[in-house]
């Protein structure tokens, strides 16, 4: 057994070596296939720091803003400057929310902590995009888009400074213009930076002109809100139409296997974005214009769009994580799980601290934002342990819960009605719990291996891992990895070993039932081809040759009286055909079963061959058996009857040999052994088994023995046969 565990490591470790190989080999082809869109030199060098100024101005201006934001939140908006400012109301909206209870102080702190959740959210994925490839031209202006959108969303904090300092008009107005159009450039470019369809170009001028229609001040006569209903909704129509058919379009026509898996959830984001900003423009703008008029309490309905628009950095998140978008490591799910539990954290603290407000308005403060924050540090670990879960779930699967993986395995396996859905149980369990795109399971055939089951579709370089058991390989378990270029980490690679172990146990019960049918098959046609032969023999032999004796004998009786000496010549030839028939008949039934096994039994069969073989060519033949042998099964006393019979020719056609062997033992009623042994030449050097060997062979085989002939030290050739005795 010792020795087994070591073979099967060593053939483990192979496989592993092997495996490395495959998967930086992968990771070489992903990585040339990106090199040749990366930007470098001087280039990459002005892209960074242009990106960088432009990025950390913004940034400074929100943030400087953020005061100011939301000091004009609290006040009443008076006039259309104030009142352009995002979620801004007037003192009517400001009433009716303090008639729900809701105070401006509660309002805007909520609107405030809102929005800085929303830009840390769409920030956090344009930086880590910035970081990890901001060689890339496509990524370097999706990471602005990213960044720069919500930074410069129409009225927000950076706004509200043009009230204090109107010389920021020029600069703010280029930084907000340059947010919207990378945007939509953004949605027009993605995944892979190319304007497909080309005339998809064609709406880029009507993309500037709506960015600029909504960076202008509002008392501009070319402002969004000075523009027509129709023709606002008409322009926005144009855009998101055009986005929305090419998105789909790259999908279904252009985009390659890899890139939808990178980009279908981008793609289905910037759709359901583009749908919804249609759907709500056209609602708000021409069906009910009066219900988004600037400090409508109503407008607050408006936080449907930021929300909405979370869609597009956390498809570009799950892309990142899951797909490898744009080549990204996935080294950032430290940063997504901090992400969520920093937006979880502000968000509950906002909820309890206003929940409490609310119930106890005449309560300190200072004591309700102590409670809060204690409950807060209280949740904070397991809320931390939640998230990590729940996002190694999503990029991992069960990876890091083993022991559910095998239970769920070993319950699906014990649920299987049939082998034959064994493998393919296997298959789907591994790739589900791993989240892996394609698993499948690989028969060993002679020197090759032919797909048995399989569960997906191929992509990337697969992870083979052999299927073994008792040291020796029945099969291969291939496995892709979950992105193109990603390699498996050593937590994967442990429970895959453990997975491949078990299906390595089921593929070889499989395997024994599918030979057991497969023998169940063969003996089948065997007795049909067996009852066709004897059919064709007594069809084709002894019937007509029983039907002319039958029109013989009436001839010969018609004789009798008339020509006795004819009619007694033709019974003698009749008697001559009807010994020769009976020689057909033994003949047959000779072939089924020796006659002489009936007779005599099988040692004393052995015995009554021998005696016609001694003394030819000087050969002199000893049988040694049991005096008394218990009554064998009739398929062994057959075939040990023939194999020693086979075994004797060839003793003495070949062997050239003077004594010759045969022993006969039953080894405590559970095997019969036979033993042909010769003192002749031996095996030649160049031996190659012939038909007689390999009829020996076959008939102990197909009794689930063996038969194995092997060169004596002293000169000769033994025979030895093992025939397992079954009930």
């Amino acid at each position: 057994m010792k020795c087994e565990d070591q073979a099967e490591a060593v053939k483990r470790e192979s496989f592993m070596n092997q495996a490395k190989t495959q998967q930086q080999s992968a990771s070489a082809s992903v990585a040339s296939h990106v090199a040749h869109k990366r930007l470098s030199g001087p280039s990459l060098v002005i892209a960074r720091v242009v990106w960088l100024v432009l990025v950390l101005s913004s940034l400074g201006l929100f943030v400087v803003g953020l005061p100011a934001y939301y000091q004009q939140l609290q006040r009443p908006c008076v006039d259309p400057t104030t009142c352009n400012i995002a979620f801004a109301l007037t003192a009517k909206g400001l009433h009716t929310f303090a008639a729900l209870g809701v105070s401006a102080g509660e309002y805007a702190a909520s609107i405030t902590l809102f929005w800085v959740a929303i830009v840390a959210i769409w920030s956090g994925t344009g930086f880590l995009i910035f970081w990890r490839r901001s060689d890339e031209w496509f990524a370097l202006l999706a990471a602005f888009a990213l960044m720069m959108f919500n930074l410069t969303y129409p009225g927000l904090s950076a706004s509200v400074l043009l009230i204090s300092y109107p010389l920021l008009n020029l600069p703010l107005t280029i930084i907000d213009l340059l947010g919207q159009v990378s945007f939509a450039l953004f949605f027009l470019l993605f995944p892979n930076g190319r304007l497909v369809p080309r005339w998809k170009g064609l709406i880029i001028p009507l993309v500037v002109v709506q960015a600029v229609s909504i960076v202008l001040p509002p008392t501009s006569p070319f402002s969004q809100n000075s523009l027509p209903a129709w023709l606002d909704a008409l322009l926005s129509l144009a855009i998101f139409s055009t986005i929305i058919f090419s998105q789909v379009y790259l999908y279904r026509r252009v985009s390659t296997s890899v890139e939808r898996l990178q980009t279908k959830w981008v793609a289905f984001a910037i759709t359901t974005v583009a749908t919804g900003f249609l759907v709500f423009g056209l609602l708000f703008n021409v069906l009910f214009p009066t219900l988004n008029q600037p400090g409508s309490p109503y407008a607050v309905i408006g936080i449907v769009y930021p929300l909405l628009l979370l869609l597009i950095p956390g498809s570009v998140g799950v892309a990142i994580l899951r797909y490898r978008l744009w080549d990204i490591d996935l080294i950032i799910k430290r940063t997504l799980v901090y992400g969520i539990l920093t937006a979880c954290v502000v968000g509950f603290y906002v909820l309890v601290v206003g929940y409490l407000g609310a119930l106890f308005p005449t309560g300190s403060s200072l004591v309700i934002s102590l409670f809060a924050t204690g409950l807060v540090a209280v949740l904070f670990q397991p809320v931390r342990e939640l998230l990590q879960r729940g996002v190694n779930r999503l990029l991992y699967g069960q990876r890091d819960e083993p022991y559910i993986v095998i239970t769920r395995l070993s319950r699906r396996l014990k649920e299987t009605l049939g082998p034959e859905a064994i493998l393919s149980i296997i298959v789907e369990t591994v790739a589900q719990a791993l989240k892996l795109p394609y698993v499948a399971i690989l028969w060993k055939q002679e020197e090759t291996f032919q797909l048995a089951a399989s569960y997906g579709a191929p992509a990337g370089e697969p992870l083979t891992l052999p299927l073994i058991y008792q040291a020796e390989t029945i099969g291969q378990l291939q496995l892709a990895p979950r992105a193109p270029g990603e390699t498996f980490t050593p937590a994967d690679i442990r429970l895959l070993d453990e997975l491949a172990r078990q299906a390595g146990l089921a593929a070889h019960a499989v395997r024994l039932a599918t030979d057991l049918q497969r023998a169940r098959e063969r003996l089948v046609l065997a007795r049909e081809e067996e009852r066709r032969r004897l059919r064709r023999d007594l069809h084709d032999g002894v019937g007509p040759t029983l039907a002319s004796l039958s029109q013989r004998i009436d001839t010969a009786c018609h004789l009798v009286k008339s020509d006795p000496d004819t009619a007694i010549a033709q019974l003698n030839n009749l008697k001559a055909q009807v010994k020769s028939t009976v020689a057909d008949i033994r003949r047959v039934v000779y072939a089924l079963r020796p006659p002489v096994l009936d007779e005599l039994g099988l040692i004393s069969a052995i015995h009554e061959h021998v005696v016609h073989l001694q003394g030819v060519n000087g050969l002199h033949i000893s049988v040694e058996a049991p005096a008394d042998v218990p009554p064998l099964p009739a398929a062994i006393e057959v075939a040990a009857y023939r194999i020693v019979l086979e075994a004797l020719t060839n003793v003495e056609r070949h062997a050239h040999a003077q004594h010759c062997l045969v022993r006969l033992e039953l080894a405590s009623e559970q095997s019969l052994s036979l033993s042909i042994s010769d003192n002749g030449r031996g095996l030649p050097s160049d031996y190659q088994a012939g038909v007689g060997i390999a009829s020996m062979r076959e008939r102990a085989a197909e009794l689930g023995g063996d038969c194995t002939l092997t060169a004596q030290p002293g000169g000769g050739t033994s025979v030895q046969v093992r025939l397992p005795l079954k009930s």
